[in-house]
């Protein structure tokens, strides 16, 4: 961009709201930790008990991976932006693989979400979350479990990468994230214990990647509201949530690359 006088002047970059995009991505997690803990806890069975404390460390898995796979929405908002203002294509006029540009997105994008895993963390404890809660854990199984989270985060932010090369502005890249993360999130068994629902409902929910994610988590925080279900996600969480985002990863990004190289063709 111009100055008066035809010096280049640095045009302003979503990144240099940092900050204010930690505090934005914090106010939605923060209120499904509040309602859920305090208005809804004390009517929710968890391994069948309808204790207050137990719903509240069995809620916290949940919220964080929700809170890491909401960052697609962002994600895909970031990418549209730069498309809308050409900065992909100042980007193509540069001597680098293609996959480059989506490459360092996705990483900055797993930063700020692994910023904003802590301070939730932080705030879990402040509520009342515990880990060990059944005495079977350790630091390298809660290092374990946010390692986990965050993988499936960055997974999810290759979705997000797709969005937002597939659409014209940055509000579509947001509201077509938003329309199929929410099912992804509520039909699993992040705030609820799938037994409870329907026949063909708890199946999807028992299969969802998501849910893998949030019972591995459970199991190395030591967390009640393990899953009794037969199914093979359920019954190995870990190995489910660690291949579910490698698969995620490996298809998401391949399309991702292609659509960045067709539409900046």
């Amino acid at each position: 961009m111009r100055g008066r006088r035809g010096v280049l002047q640095p045009e302003p970059h979503p990144r240099t709201l940092f900050p204010e995009m930690i505090i934005y991505g914090l106010v939605q997690p923060i209120m499904f930790v509040v309602l859920f803990t305090y208005v809804f806890g004390g009517s929710m069975r968890i391994g069948g008990s309808s204790s207050a404390i137990d719903y509240k460390n069995f809620l916290m898995a949940g919220i964080f991976a929700q809170t890491v796979t909401f960052a697609t929405a962002s994600s895909g908002a970031g990418i549209a932006d730069d498309m809308h203002k050409g900065l992909i294509d100042r980007f193509r006029s540069l001597p680098m693989a293609r996959g480059a540009v989506l490459t360092g997105r996705t990483l900055a994008d797993l930063v700020q979400t692994a910023v904003t895993l802590v301070v939730l963390a932080v705030v879990a404890l402040l509520v009342g979350w515990r880990v060990g809660s059944d005495g079977s854990t350790n630091v390298g199984k809660v290092l374990a479990a946010f390692g986990l989270l965050l993988l499936l985060g960055y997974a999810f932010t290759w979705i997000g990468a797709l969005i937002g090369m597939s659409v014209r502005t940055p509000e579509a890249a947001t509201s077509s994230g938003l329309i199929w993360l929410f099912p992804v999130t509520f039909i699993s068994n992040a705030f609820v214990d799938p037994a409870h629902m329907t026949p063909w409902l708890r199946h999807i929910a028992e299969w969802n990647p998501f849910s893998a994610t949030a019972q591995a988590c459970r199991v190395l925080f030591g967390n009640p509201g393990r899953s009794t279900s037969h199914a093979w996600p359920m019954e190995h969480p870990g190995w489910a949530s660690l291949i579910y985002s490698i698969l995620i990863i490996a298809v998401f990004r391949a399309l991702a690359v292609r659509k960045y190289r067709s539409a900046t063709a």
